[in-house]
Parts: structure tokens; sequence; C-alpha cells
């Protein structure tokens, strides 16, 4: 059972995994050409997807990976493989021409990359997992859960808020944080890869 100074460290150790500050202006390059509506639909899809992949790892924590014969290290190594292909059309505009190309049919990024690996990435997961595994039944793994949810709830508020910092930023600063955001998840990726790597042994 968690006290209340362990609520506060476990909900400050998954914001600052999570980091909804900085997921905000990435949230704002990847919707920044769709209606106010649809901004908040991907919103709500990509907290509730997340939500719900961080209550399977809350209560069923290694044993999922486990049982596909998955380790973490090798999570890792995914998630950060996926977040590179994300950070390549960030800085290429990639996501720009093949909506030119399917003309009228826009891109989800609900599920992919803002809930995977985004929101829920290793590392968030990797949080979840070890904070019910500090606090087992599953009265634990539903306090462990409602600080996820408070997290999310943070995250959806500024999703949900991010029209503001959109006009603000405007075509031309979109575009730059766009790069910026770009080269800073290839590095996040590559680290990602490092961190799992590390783990199997294979860097120092």
């Amino acid at each position: 059972m968690m006290d209340s100074a362990a609520l506060i460290t476990a909900f400050f150790t998954l914001f600052v995994i999570i980091d909804p500050i900085g997921l905000t202006p990435l949230f704002v390059s990847l919707t920044h050409d769709m209606t106010g509506a649809e901004r908040r639909s991907i919103a709500l899809r990509a907290c509730g997807v997340a939500f719900g992949l961080l209550a399977l790892f809350a209560f069923f924590g290694e044993a999922v990976l486990g049982f596909i014969g998955i380790s973490m290290p090798a999570f890792r190594i995914a998630g950060g493989a996926l977040l590179f292909l994300t950070a390549l059309d960030m800085l290429f505009e990639r996501r720009t021409k093949r909506r030119e190309d399917q003309a009228d049919e826009r891109p989800d990024p609900s599920v992919f990359p803002l809930a995977i690996p985004l929101i829920a990435g290793p590392g968030s997961i990797a949080t979840v997992i070890l904070l019910a595994g500090q606090n087992t039944g599953i009265q634990g793994a539903a306090l462990v859960l409602g600080v996820a949810l408070a997290v999310l709830g943070v995250v959806l508020f500024l999703f949900m808020t991010s029209g503001l910092l959109a006009r603000a930023l405007g075509k031309t600063g979109i575009n730059v944080v766009t790069r910026l955001l770009g080269m800073l998840l290839a590095a996040l990726a590559i680290q990602f890869i490092l961190d799992g790597l590390r783990d199997f042994g294979f860097a120092g």
C-alpha cells in the first residue's frame, strides 16, 4: 500500500518519464493541419490507448513480455527503432509528401507514434512495471494505475489546449519546431537503443 509520499514520488517519476510538456509541441507538429475536432479526437484516442497499455503492464508486468519471449531490453530497442523512423519523417518532411500523395486521406498519429512509443513507451512501461512490483497485489496495481491516470490527465489537458500553441507558433514556427523535435527524437531513439544494448551487455 502506497503512502502519500510514495504516491507523490510515483507521480513525479512517471511525469518526468512521459514528459507531457515536452510531448505537447510534438502533438502540435503531428496535427497542425487538422481541425480542432480531429485534434481532440486524436488526443482522446492516444491517451485512451496509452492508458490501456499501461494498465495491462501494471497488472501483468513482465509476465506479458515474458509470455511472448520478449525481454525489456529488446522492447527498448524496438521502441527506439520505431521512434527513429518517426524522427526521420519529421526531419525530411516524408509525412507531408505522403499526405500529398494520399490526397484527402490523412494518417492517424493517435496510436503510432503518440500512444506508442511516445506516451506508453519503454520508459513509462518499465516505470509502471517497477512501481507495480514495489506495490504488489491488485490494490497496489490499482494505485499505480491511478497515478498513471493523473499523469495522462495532464497530457490530455495540454493536448486539448495545443491549438493555442499552434496559433502562437504559426506555420514557420511549426516547421522550425518540427525539425528541432525531429533531431531530439532521433537522439532519444538512439538512447533507447543504446540502453537496450547496454542491458544486453553490448554497449558500455
